[in-house]
């Protein structure tokens, strides 16, 4: 008779987390959805730790990876950004095409490099719309990486971030000027 009220007991439990967390998942699910309202691109990358992510067209995201700490923490190899090339030096403004000086210099960084693969990344400041600068930081990434396919290079990802992904305040010029950018990443 002691053993059903315990089993009772153990089982309100169980449901009551059960509840907790499919709480917390929906409502964390909702603010995610609600804080960006926007349109999310599915796809994998890998960040300047190593690590792959993937991210789904409702927001959700995750890393790729079957080695972790004990703690469940992602171990990612230590991968360098090996180049981070300002959007104004190489691109005109609100142009993704790149000049043939410009191109000749990428295509010496490639050639020079001495990286297996690349990933390649493509910033914008906050100017425009959100769905504006997504088109743009991909576009200016893929005219980056055809140069580095152009010469033998292996690119793993392309990837536009848009304004997403600031290094700076775009409350500045300053600010802007470093957020345009288009990031290589070296994977060895």
């Amino acid at each position: 008779m002691t053993v059903f009220p315990q089993l009772m007991k153990t089982a309100q439990a169980g449901a009551i987390a059960a509840l907790a967390l499919m709480l917390a998942t929906a409502t964390a699910q909702a603010g995610h959805k609600n804080s960006h309202s926007q349109q999310y691109i599915p796809g994998v990358w890998v960040d300047p730790d190593g690590c792959e992510h993937w991210v789904m067209d409702d927001g959700w995201e995750g890393y790729m990876t079957p080695n972790v700490t004990r703690d469940g923490i992602p171990v990612c190899q230590r991968i360098q950004s090996c180049l981070v090339e300002s959007s104004d030096q190489l691109f005109a403004v609100d142009k993704h095409y790149i000049n043939a000086a410009n191109t000749a210099r990428l295509q010496d960084f490639f050639r020079s490099a001495g990286a297996t693969a690349y990933s390649i990344y493509g910033h914008t400041d906050s100017d425009a719309s959100d769905a504006y600068n997504m088109g743009l930081s991909a576009r200016r990434a893929n005219a980056v990486a055809q140069i580095a396919s152009s010469v033998g290079a292996r690119v793993v990802a392309i990837r536009g971030f848009g304004e997403r992904q600031p290094i700076a305040t775009n409350a500045t010029r300053y600010g802007k000027q470093r957020n345009r950018r288009v990031e290589i990443i070296c994977i060895r």
